[in-house]
């Protein structure tokens, strides 16, 4: 079977792989559709693990399934989590299923950019979910990195009312509109330094744009009748992001830290403010059962509009071509790679 080998983000290479055969308690999906994460083109993560096939935002159909199992069978069209937890450790039991340790080993075989995957044991039974008939493959790809968003503001706990800051509108910012203003929002404050990703913002959902090379905390109060934001979500990792976010959280309100820096940066905490405003800082990780459920179900329901986020497809063959465009972070919102093409 041909696959997209990542070597870095400028060197992507088509390459044939034997197709993986499976045991007698795993499965064999058909990857139909595939998602480029901007966590594919982090290549401070990516790099050390190269070479490597990427790829864990999936929708596929089930080819094949092994002897020992009954719950599963040829034909049926999901989406597979490519890191499930053991839902038996005291973190898994505590709620916090995404720092279990066995979610950090688990994947399938090989990634989402190549034709087949083979879905490990565990995997089946714990990460695989049916696709309605009217989820699309494309929609499909979606489950992943939503079911990340709706685990991240179940953390912030938006309410009915809250004005909500989201600082950095790629696709997971431009998710995190979408899903707050489902989930009540009143006002919702988006920031970006590029002019289409704001554009894109106010597409979907943003009362209000802010290029985030201004004073994002005034401008915060002005639009939001002198108050600051109720929730601050950072989508991005940029120094910058950080001290904006601090100086734009309201009394009493709560910060989430959605996206990861590289692991030797440090960020300066202004602790005294912090302290006195009673600010609650939270993080949030990948996404585990309640959350996968609940994105399909937005996907099923078409309350979350996915199919006008995919701005580029690409067969297997330019899988390149969609690596320069998540990694350029300009004009695309989200690159689909098709295996099957």
């Amino acid at each position: 079977m041909k696959v997209a080998v990542y070597y870095s983000n400028k060197d992507i290479r088509i390459e044939e792989m034997p197709k993986p055969k499976i045991g007698s308690k795993e499965i064999l999906v058909k990857v139909m559709a595939s998602g480029i994460c901007g966590s594919d083109v982090m290549e401070w993560y990516r790099i050390k693990k190269a070479p490597r096939v990427l790829g864990h935002e999936i929708a596929g159909e089930i080819v094949e399934v092994g002897a020992d199992v009954s719950e599963y069978t040829a034909g049926q069209r999901v989406f597979v989590s490519h890191h499930v937890p053991c839902n038996d450790c005291r973190y898994c039991l505590a709620g916090y299923h995404t720092v279990c340790a066995t979610l950090r080993t688990t994947s399938f075989d090989p990634g989402g950019f190549a034709e087949y995957v083979r879905i490990p044991e565990i995997n089946v039974r714990n990460g695989v979910f049916l696709l309605p008939d009217d989820v699309s493959y494309e929609e499909g790809t979606f489950v992943e990195p939503l079911g990340c968003v709706v685990r991240g503001q179940r953390f912030a706990g938006i309410r009915a009312g809250d004005t909500v800051l989201i600082i950095g509108s790629g696709i997971s910012g431009l998710m995190h509109i979408q899903l707050a203003r489902l989930r009540g929002a009143a006002k919702i404050i988006s920031t970006d330094i590029s002019d289409h990703r704001l554009a894109a913002a106010r597409r979907f959902g943003a009362d209000v744009v802010i290029n985030a090379r201004e004073n994002v905390a005034e401008l915060v109060k002005k639009a939001n009748d002198g108050r600051l934001a109720d929730v601050v979500i950072v989508c991005t990792a940029v120094m910058s992001a950080f001290q904006q976010a601090f100086e734009s959280v309201d009394c009493a309100g709560i910060l989430l830290l959605f996206a990861p820096t590289a692991p030797d940066v440090r960020v300066p905490l202004p602790l005294y403010d912090i302290y006195f405003k009673s600010v609650k800082i939270v993080f949030s990780y990948a996404a585990v059962n309640e959350d996968i459920i609940e994105a399909i179900e937005l996907l099923r329901s078409k309350r979350f509009n996915a199919e006008d986020m995919i701005t580029h497809r690409y067969a297997l063959g330019d899988t390149k071509k969609g690596f320069d465009l998540v990694a350029q972070a300009e004009d695309s919102i989200k690159v689909i790679i098709y295996p099957d093409k």
